[in-house]
């Protein structure tokens, strides 16, 4: 089989114009399928803007590439199954059906033997009693699709603020996981080629502000037993999904054990400081497992982090003051809430990187706009 020179990418975010960016230097070409017409990737390769459900667009969009993958989940299980009876896609429908609803992953989780906290499915009023006996009263309300950065969620905190944290969500179907009270939030990124070799980075501690992902730094403080467990874990997702690609596994760490939170199939926020710490980003080798290519080492020279800039945005000069540290702007209109750029740091030492990352975050409280 030859590898693919041409891939279709569904959806046209910053994780596409990254996943575009990395396939120039192979010799890949990209196509972005994204109904926004300012879509960010389109800088990194042809744009093609069609609504998901244009099924001639979609089909088009098929016969002019040798592979298709997606940068984020939300793209419709009926267009992705549609694709793939024209064209591969890597990775595949299982993946994304299997991590777009809360309650199938968590139950894929449980079966695969990846600890996960107590949960129950609510979607009627009868449900509450048993979600509040299965799981107990304090947890965290999340509609059972969509919804990400915090948003489609509730923290609850007694037996009483279920229901009305249900009504709030506007009684959509839920998942109700028990609150795990964590020492540290980490992910762990790994890609796996056509071929089932694997490839997975150093686990990464992050640090979440009112759900979204702040600042993330490799290797996280974890004991070797745990950052093995960690890769034990996400390379049996990958084995399990059949995946072809880059996936993400969220966890949290408590008590020294390690709970499940979310899968991400796909390349992932939490893995952008790959691009300047790791010998291959997760871009570089999510493009080389989909296109056939084999992997690049998932090693880092040096400590690395990340931080976000969310809502608002830093000048370049200021950013590359501190050494070290290199930024990425995404070209999105800046509004609360919303990811526009990053800051990659990278330093010898585990010390210098944090002088460096404080500066970095600096920055970033200064100018962000959460809400």
């Amino acid at each position: 089989m030859s590898a693919a020179t041409k891939i279709g990418v569904l959806g046209g975010g910053q994780l596409g114009q990254m996943l575009g960016l990395a396939a120039i230097p192979l010799g890949i070409e990209c196509v972005f399928y994204d109904p926004a017409t300012d879509a960010p990737a389109r800088v990194a390769g042809r744009h093609v803007c069609a609504a998901w459900d244009d099924r001639d667009a979609l089909a088009r969009f098929a016969e002019s590439v040798d592979a298709i993958t997606f940068e984020f989940e939300n793209v419709p299980a009926a267009s992705l199954a549609f694709l793939a009876g024209i064209c591969p896609v890597r990775p595949g429908v299982a993946s994304l059906e299997l991590t777009c609803d809360r309650i199938h992953e968590k139950e894929f989780l449980r079966a695969a033997g990846v600890p996960v906290q107590p949960f129950a499915p609510i979607a009627t009023d009868a449900e509450l009693d048993i979600a509040l006996a299965t799981v107990g009263p304090h947890g965290v309300l999340k509609t059972r699709t969509l919804g990400y950065d915090g948003k489609g969620q509730r923290v609850v905190r007694s037996a009483a603020e279920l229901a009305p944290a249900w009504n709030a969500l506007r009684r959509a179907p839920c998942i109700y996981e028990a609150f795990v009270p964590f020492d540290l939030e980490v992910s762990v990124i790994a890609v796996r080629a056509i071929d089932g070799s694997t490839v997975v980075y150093p686990i990464v501690e992050n640090l979440h502000t009112q759900g979204i992902l702040l600042r993330s730094i490799a290797p996280a403080r974890v004991s070797d037993a745990l950052a093995a467990a960690a890769t034990a874990h996400a390379r049996r997702v990958l084995e399990a999904l059949d995946h072809v690609g880059a996936l993400a596994l969220e966890m949290f760490v408590a008590d020294a054990t390690l709970i499940a939170n979310e899968v991400a199939p796909r390349v992932h926020n939490s893995g952008h400081w790959t691009i300047h710490g790791a010998r291959t980003s997760q871009f570089e080798n999510h493009m080389r497992a989909v296109a056939g290519l084999p992997l690049g080492d998932a090693g880092m020279p040096e400590h690395a982090a990340m931080v976000n800039l969310i809502g608002g945005v830093a000048t370049t000069e200021e950013i590359l003051a501190i050494p070290g540290t290199s930024a990425q702007f995404y070209g999105k209109t800046p509004r609360p809430g919303r990811k526009v750029a990053h800051m990659n740091i990278v330093a010898p030492t585990r010390e210098q990187l944090l002088e460096r990352v404080t500066r970095a975050q600096a920055i970033a409280h200064r100018v962000n706009r959460l809400a």
